[in-house]
């Protein structure tokens, strides 16, 4: 089982740097839809031990519910000699073949079936798991229930195009859209491998942008699981600038602002806006001496300046924070400007789970 990861932390020198595996799926199991549904299914696995089997296990006992109640039906077209006219018939086809002569005729239909892309997706999530859990015994269930899925007709290939976000899930398909959500997870954890050993992290320059991506939804998406009910988390939010009589075409040209993450909490009158930043917290000047990065304080201190308004307390006191992952080092370090709090901070990913979690929790206003 491969148990460290290559970091895409820019700025970080020593090239033993390195970020467990297991964080790193952690991180995607927090930024994907797959935390809201984690106690639906079986669940036996501790996630600080492993995530994938933590997935595996869930998707196994999804699978195993889907089969009890008959898997998702879906037509395919398909040709075939028959007895009887069935659908559109293959004139061509039949007189050169001479089928008429024995009978038959060539005939194109639709017809039910379960091989269909959702269930291959889900299939070929089962065998790619089979081969990334720790666990024997969840490792001998993916194999089964692949087995089982084959023997129903359904194949273990994926259709390359086919990505449950595109697929149209009624509401009556609400354990499929579990089912495919946890599927889709496996499938990240498999992403990072891709060495056939799957003993390191693919090389930071290809996976930079996703890592970014990755640590910021991430971050949202601990916070709204763990957060109490006293708090609003906003990710992703759009922000307006404050303008008064701008000139005809000075909005269609202004730049646009988006949050990464904002936390309110109306009853201890805090409001706190984060901005990730999948890079290192400083940066060496031209004498040599580490330094916060300008351009990123500037940005945080305009998110945060452009929202006040004169009836709202919260926004002529809410606070900024700007949040790095790093690998061995530790800052929490604030400054007051003008009313507002900023904080710059990192969440040390070389550490375990829990102590990730405990870091998270321990930057929020409490």
């Amino acid at each position: 089982m491969p148990q460290a990861a290559a970091v895409a932390v820019t700025g970080e020198a020593e090239a033993n740097n390195r970020i467990p595996i297991r964080n790193l799926w952690v991180l995607m199991l927090f930024a994907s839809e797959f935390r809201y549904t984690a106690d639906l299914g079986g669940g036996t696995e501790d996630i600080d031990e492993d995530v994938a089997d933590l997935v595996a296990d869930i998707l196994c006992a999804q699978v195993q519910g889907r089969l009890k109640r008959n898997l998702s039906f879906g037509h395919s077209v398909t040709s075939r000699d028959l007895n009887r006219v069935r659908g559109r018939i293959n004139v061509l086809d039949t007189y050169s073949r001479q089928l008429l002569m024995k009978g038959k005729v060539s005939c194109t239909f639709e017809e039910l079936t379960v091989d269909t892309p959702r269930n291959r997706y889900v299939s070929a999530a089962l065998a790619a798991l089979s081969s990334l859990v720790r666990s024997q015994k969840i490792r001998l269930e993916c194999v089964r229930l692949v087995r089982v899925l084959t023997g129903l007709g359904v194949g273990v290939e994926r259709e390359t195009k086919y990505h449950p976000k595109y697929d149209r899930l009624g509401r009556h398909e609400s354990e499929d859209r579990r089912m495919l959500v946890t599927a889709q997870l496996a499938f990240d954890l498999v992403m990072i491998n891709e060495e056939s050993g799957g003993n390191h992290y693919c090389a930071a320059a290809k996976q930079e942008q996703w890592l970014r991506a990755l640590f910021e939804k991430a971050v949202g998406g601990f916070y709204q699981l763990k957060l109490d009910a006293s708090w609003s988390v906003k990710t992703g939010s759009n922000l307006d600038w404050q303008t008064k009589q701008p000139s005809a075409n000075a909005i269609a040209l202004m730049p646009k602002m988006k949050l990464d993450i904002a936390l309110e909490n109306k009853k201890l009158g805090a409001r706190l806006i984060i901005d990730t930043k999948f890079t290192s917290i400083t940066k060496e000047n031209q004498y040599g001496a580490d330094r916060f990065k300008s351009g990123h304080i500037y940005q945080l201190y305009t998110y945060i300046r452009s929202q006040e308004e004169e009836n709202s307390e919260l926004s002529i006191t809410s606070s900024g924070m700007l949040l790095y992952p790093s690998i061995g080092v530790e800052y929490d370090e604030n400054v007051d400007i003008q009313g507002h709090t900023l904080r710059f901070c990192t969440v040390d990913l070389s550490k375990s789970p829990q102590e990730i979690a405990e870091r998270l929790l321990a930057i929020v206003p409490s």
